[in-house]
């Protein structure tokens, strides 16, 4: 009798406008995984769509699914809550399929904490410089400079939680990145030991991101 397959979780971090939520959707339609949708309290942006990007709900109706202890993890970001609810994950999973998450260090925290019984594999994102993340956040939230600096505040805390990760890069050029993520799950999946890298690279790029 052939075993039975289950699913393995992805998780990917990345200080806000770094690149997480592109490389995520780029993982999930080229290798068919399942993207993990969050709850959150926040407003859609313009091109964002419920169900799709999100499933926007109110503070009221996501603290009523924290009392019912309903999230996998949760997590408050620039005075919004975003979370995943359990049942939903662990259905796909226990059905062979793979999930992919596009959460901050938070989340990430959280479900290695539950002690799940499925293999998770994390990766830190991170942008090629503070120049080019600031531009990115501008051209994000429709050139609202208020917005780009308060997500700049809280950057030089969200990336020093990059060794909390089993993998961290840089998101210079899409594509390069996308094959680097690729390549790390595809070894990690077939190994039982965390595989290593070079993390001196990364330990340079994040000094010159900080200073």
């Amino acid at each position: 009798m052939a075993e039975k397959k289950v699913g393995i979780i992805v998780i990917l971090s990345s200080p806000s406008g770094a690149g997480k939520t592109t490389l995520v959707k780029k993982i999930a339609n080229r290798n068919k995984y399942i993207i993990s949708i969050s709850h959150t309290t926040r407003k859609p942006r313009s091109n964002e769509k419920n169900g799709r990007d999100y499933f926007f709900i109110t503070n009221k109706e996501f603290k009523d699914l924290i009392k019912k202890k309903k999230f996998l993890e949760y997590a408050k970001v620039f005075k919004n809550y975003y979370g995943s609810l359990r049942q939903t994950v662990i259905d796909n999973l226990k059905k062979g399929e793979n999930i992919i998450f596009d959460i901050d260090w938070q989340g990430t925290k959280q479900i290695k904490s539950r002690k799940l019984k499925y293999k998770i594999i994390t990766i830190f994102i991170l942008p090629p410089s503070k120049k080019e993340l600031f531009n990115r956040l501008l051209k994000r939230d429709q050139k609202d400079k208020k917005i780009a600096d308060d997500r700049m505040k809280q950057f030089k805390t969200d990336i020093l939680h990059w060794k909390e990760y089993d993998f961290a890069v840089i998101n210079d050029k899409i594509e390069i990145c996308y094959e680097q993520i690729l390549n790390y799950i595809k070894k990690q999946k077939k190994s039982t030991k965390k595989i290593t890298y070079n993390k001196n690279i990364i330990k340079n790029h994040i000094k010159s991101l900080i200073d």
